[in-house]
């Protein structure tokens, strides 16, 4: 019987850089990394307030990562949109789609991540 959602991974050509925005965009906290059995180089990130973790994953063996469009994405709370939004820009990571808002004074993001990868942003409104 399934307990609970553990992680979620992401296999990325450029773990580096795609570790940087992880830590220095978004800022996840990095709270491990080692190299599998197999080879694949990991690297474990964990966002404040929850317990799963996000999986970055390098394995050139399995040949070129290719993230098709709208084919998975991460989502996100922030508690300011707006200031996340000029942080990340500044950062070279402008929002690739929004802010729309939602509700009363909610907004969602997407902003995209090195390799592709679809990150969305919530900003929850009070009627939420």
């Amino acid at each position: 019987m399934i307990k609970r959602l553990l992680h979620t991974r992401y296999r990325v050509t450029d773990l580096e850089k795609t570790v940087g925005f992880y830590r220095d965009v978004l800022g996840l906290e990095e709270t491990r990394r080692h190299t599998s059995g197999r080879g694949s180089q990991l690297v474990f990130f964990k966002a404040p307030g929850s317990e799963e973790e996000i999986e970055i994953c390098k394995f050139d063996q399995s040949g070129p990562v290719v993230v098709g469009p709208d084919l998975t994405h991460l989502a996100f709370e922030v508690d300011d949109m707006e200031a996340f939004a000029r942080e990340a820009a500044k950062k070279g990571y402008p929002l690739s789609d929004g802010p729309h808002r939602h509700g009363k004074d909610g907004a969602i993001a997407f902003i995209d991540a090195p390799e592709g990868y679809e990150i969305e942003l919530i900003q929850r409104g009070s009627d939420e």
